[in-house]
């Protein structure tokens, strides 16, 4: 009942909705990327910079090697969700772990894990992530690590703040009162009630990743191997001028995804929220 009446608040925002319809319409394009193209994106099939509408076999156009972009658009979708899911899973595995250690703990343990985490966010979070990523190599797998890493911190606070409201409730105290290991309590009384914020905020963590993911293939230092909108808007910035439509396309698509992405996020926070249930 309760999961339908969650579905009901969700469907009332209609920006979240539309926002839910499209990244749906991206994540089937990217389930299906080898279907609609099987060939490989960054094959050379083409002449050189043909605009789009200019040749019906490429309807958005070739880039500066004769690559069709609409192939690449429809694979890096792939590579660009996986890592924005993915880099959202680390981030909040990390940032529960330890916002549930120092919220539940309290005391120096909370001061150890506050102070780690001032300390991360005292480093600019680009920087952290190419750093990160020149130290471990350009490969999917490092940059989602790098990504993860520098984005825990929000979700620790986060999560430790819902801890701290919740460790002295009567539940809580009745669970310690029959024995309850403090493992258990977490894992199986606190979390649970603490996790609609923390899944309202790793939602938005997703648009985060894909703005890291596309900052670090536009300057070169994403994966080679794989197609992203990020290197496709890195490969068209020297033709930017002669040629924008290299760099507006993917750039476009980059927007609507992340837009997209932070309407579903207020949309779950309208239905997660008893404060904002009735609004």
């Amino acid at each position: 009942m309760q999961r339908f009446e969650f579905l009901g608040r969700f469907a009332r925002n209609r920006g979240a909705l539309i926002g839910a319809c499209l990244i749906l319409v991206v994540a089937l394009m990217a389930i299906f990327a080898s279907v609609f193209f099987p060939t490989d994106p960054l094959r050379i099939v083409g002449l050189p910079e043909l605009w789009p509408g200019e040749d019906p076999e490429f309807p958005l156009g070739t880039d500066s090697l004769g690559r069709d972009i609409l192939s690449m658009i429809v694979h890096g979708a792939r590579a660009t969700l996986l890592i924005g899911l993915f880099a959202s899973a680390v981030a909040t595995i990390i940032g529960v772990g330890v916002g549930a250690i120092a919220g539940y703990f309290g005391g120096w343990v909370d001061e150890v894990a506050m102070r780690a985490a001032e300390l991360f966010q005292t480093i600019p979070n680009l920087i952290f992530v190419l750093t990160i990523v020149v130290i471990l190599g350009s490969t999917l797998t490092n940059i989602v690590i790098a990504i993860g890493i520098v984005s825990w911190t929000p979700i620790a606070r986060m999560t430790r703040a819902e801890f701290l409201s919740l460790r002295d409730r009567e539940f809580v105290q009745a669970c310690r009162s029959m024995g309850m290991s403090d493992f258990r309590i977490i894992v199986s009384e606190i979390l649970p009630n603490a996790l609609p914020p923390v899944i309202v905020l790793s939602s938005l963590v997703v648009a985060g990743a894909i703005l890291f993911e596309s900052a670090v293939s536009f300057l070169g230092l994403g994966d080679p191997n794989v197609a992203s909108w990020g290197r496709l808007v890195g490969d068209g910035r020297q033709l930017i001028r002669s040629s924008w439509y290299i760099c507006a396309i993917p750039g476009i698509a980059i927007m609507i995804t992340v837009l997209c992405l932070n309407l579903v996020g207020d949309g779950l926070n309208d239905a997660l929220n008893p404060k904002l249930r009735d609004r």
